[in-house]
């Protein structure tokens, strides 16, 4: 195993730069190294990252259930990870099947249904938004 730098581990703020850069020195230094190793001490560091920064989120919040979404909702380790997480804090994971781990824009194209929802249409000169907010919303069935 290598060890790799944790994302920003005192924030809840998501950067894996700085572990995408010991990637690559430690392979530059170590040009000899298993693939699989590398690849599962990566993997172990984003995990430990996403699984971490949530919990500390939901601990801020009072939340009483954690969401795993996305394309990387699909990784086992991750799922096993979340689960056990949630399980231990007392809060309920919603962990989809791996058909519905689809990529990002599946989760913006929620946002905007839940946006129009709640605010109706939007213009087309409204412009980018890129630090917009999201209100929180209770579970929808419809």
């Amino acid at each position: 195993a290598v060890a790799f730098p944790r994302a920003i581990p005192d924030s809840l703020n998501f950067s894996f730069s700085g572990l995408k850069t010991a990637v690559m020195n430690h392979v530059r230094k170590h040009p000899d190294s298993v693939t699989a190793d590398i690849a599962a001490s990566f993997q172990m560091a984003v995990v430990d990252s996403l699984v971490a920064k949530a919990r500390r989120a939901a601990r801020e919040v009072g939340a009483k259930g954690l969401v795993l979404g996305g394309g990387v909702a699909a990784n086992s380790l991750l799922r096993q990870r979340w689960a056990t997480a949630c399980d231990e804090d007392g809060i309920q994971a919603f962990v989809p099947s791996r058909a519905m781990c689809t990529d990002n824009a599946a989760m913006i194209a929620a946002a905007g249904w839940y946006r129009l929802k709640s605010d109706g249409p939007t213009s087309l000169d409204c412009g980018a938004y890129p630090g917009l907010r999201l209100p929180l919303v209770q579970s929808y069935t419809p």
